[in-house]
């Protein structure tokens, strides 16, 4: 009976370990996982994925009517410039505050994180209750060195909701390719790209969770 008993136990510990063996993914599962959610991303919203060499033959431009986006190799991120935007880039050592609109969205999840392009929900816990996010401006202080560009949330929902002002390096890849400036006269139009961006250039949140984020931004120059 004790026999009988104690393997019965040893099947269950077996059966659980098994199980549990199954459940866990290792960081080289995740990756993957990613990697195909990226690629069912591009395939259902039909992008037409460019090299760098074809986006700098074309003038560091993308076509949007053929939903171009040029793929950085080097760090994972694709990218599609919807204006370049009026002023002039980033200038050489000199802190910017920049204004951003955005919007997030998990891929992998299928679902909007965040949003203040347009009216979106999200929970304040001063007032513990909703507000309209599009109230708030994204605000980050960015300085270029040559092509090396690095920022700072100032202010904004990424900071409130990630918990952190580290700027994804995702966000600052167009940074060398798109002007900051603000309107002046009629027709003029601020920087806008959208970013299909992996976990390892993303926010925190992201890095640990191994999931990957499409964004759409906008970019100008606070004054």
């Amino acid at each position: 009976m004790m026999k009988r008993l104690f393997y019965s136990i040893l099947l269950a510990c077996s059966v659980l370990c098994y199980a549990s063996c199954e459940d866990y993914e290792t960081y080289a599962d995740k990756k993957e996982k990613e990697r195909d959610a990226i690629d069912r991303y591009i395939a259902s919203e039909n992008i037409k994925v460019i090299s760098e060499a074809a986006f700098n033959a074309q003038g560091q431009t993308t076509d949007v009517a053929s939903n171009e986006f040029v793929l950085f190799d080097r760090n994972g991120v694709y990218m599609q410039i919807v204006r370049k935007g009026c002023g002039e880039k980033l200038e050489e050592k000199k802190a910017v505050t920049l204004l951003c609109r955005f919007l997030e969205y998990n891929i992998l999840a299928d679902t909007t994180l965040l949003c203040n392009s347009k009216p979106f929900p999200v929970y304040s816990s001063v007032i513990q209750d909703f507000v309209d996010a599009s109230q708030y401006v994204e605000k980050m202080s960015v300085v270029r060195t040559g092509t090396t560009i690095t920022a700072s949330f100032v202010s904004g929902l990424m900071t409130t909701y990630h918990g952190s002002t580290s700027v994804p390096s995702g966000w600052l890849v167009p940074l060398n390719y798109v002007n900051v400036g603000r309107p002046v006269d009629d027709g003029d139009e601020i920087s806008k790209v959208r970013l299909i961006v992996p976990h390892s250039q993303g926010t925190g949140d992201a890095t640990t969770g191994v999931y990957p984020c499409y964004y759409e931004i906008t970019y100008e120059r606070e004054n």
